[in-house]
């Protein structure tokens, strides 16, 4: 069978070509940005494909439709698509599935539209390398969130224009990766990433709710292995200006794994590699080398 770099599958009709034809020219995922999606790795093993921390990513594929009031397949129907879908990939061994649910059209009533890709990630066995960082000023308080729901905070929308944005910006600045700051200076989240620190003999990540930062798959995981072996966890806020006493800064990724941000702002910051690959052995990545 010919690997192929990528798959569609769509919600009532199962694995489609990907030329097909699937959303409307005024599709309100098109035209507004409204509605979200969820991302996972792929790996493929002896027993064949899976996608890692299914259930958790589907939960909160379901927190964001609840969020925006979409009424979309459940749980069991994205699981029979997956399923359909990891039957026909015979892509590479490392892949990203992403999960699409839109509210549908514009123009008349509809019903939502909900597919998935899987897709190759074909940079995905590069060492995962110390990381150099810029923080962006994201244009809002720490707290601004707090008892606004129309925000949105915490919910991966289809609008990720700004993130996309953010990252070309830090590629311009001559950098790796972005960081949202606030604009009274707490580090926020990456444009696709969590923010992950080490302070105080314990693993911290920025607390959720107010600050509007999206609840990370993979850092949860990584606080439940962490527990396992008598390592703290928590969240807790982090200023620009106390990244320099952290003893090990981290952008965390479900598809990418742990990165090390070794700069920030032009600032060295303490890291060990060592303490990386534990970290990254933890969630399923390749240790450091």
């Amino acid at each position: 069978m010919t690997p192929t770099p990528q798959l569609l599958a769509v919600l009532g009709r199962g694995v489609v070509p990907v030329e097909f034809p699937l959303l409307s020219a005024d599709d309100l995922g098109v035209t507004r940005g409204d509605g979200c999606f969820d991302a996972a790795r792929v790996t493929s093993g002896p027993d064949g494909p899976r996608v890692h921390y299914l259930a958790e990513h589907l939960a909160r594929l379901q927190r964001s439709a609840d969020a925006l009031g979409i009424d979309g397949p459940d749980t069991g129907e994205w699981e029979a698509l997956v399923g359909e879908a990891l039957q026909a990939w015979t892509g590479s061994a490392e892949a990203v599935c992403k999960f699409v649910l839109t509210r549908g059209l514009e123009s008349r009533p509809s019903s939502p539209v909900a597919y998935l890709t899987i897709t190759t990630t074909p940079d995905a066995a590069r060492v995962r390398r110390g990381v150099s960082a810029v923080s962006l000023d994201r244009g809002y308080r720490s707290d601004a969130f707090t008892d606004a729901p129309w925000l949105l905070g915490g919910v991966k929308t289809l609008a990720y224009a700004v993130n996309v944005a953010a990252r070309r910006e830090a590629s311009a600045r001559g950098v790796d990766e972005a960081i949202f700051r606030s604009s009274d200076g707490y580090l926020l989240e990456g444009p696709t990433a969590g923010v992950l620190f080490a302070c105080d003999d314990q693993l911290w990540t920025i607390p959720f709710g107010p600050t509007g930062v999206l609840p990370s798959v993979t850092i949860a995981a990584l606080f439940t292995a962490a527990g396992s072996n008598g390592v703290g966890s928590g969240q807790r806020m982090l200023h620009g200006d106390e990244v320099g006493d952290c003893d090990g800064l981290w952008l965390v990724s479900a598809i990418r794994g742990v990165l090390p941000v070794v700069s920030l702002d032009g600032q060295r910051l303490r890291h060990d590699p060592e303490v990386t690959s534990v970290l990254a052995n933890a969630v399923g990545f390749p240790s450091i080398t």
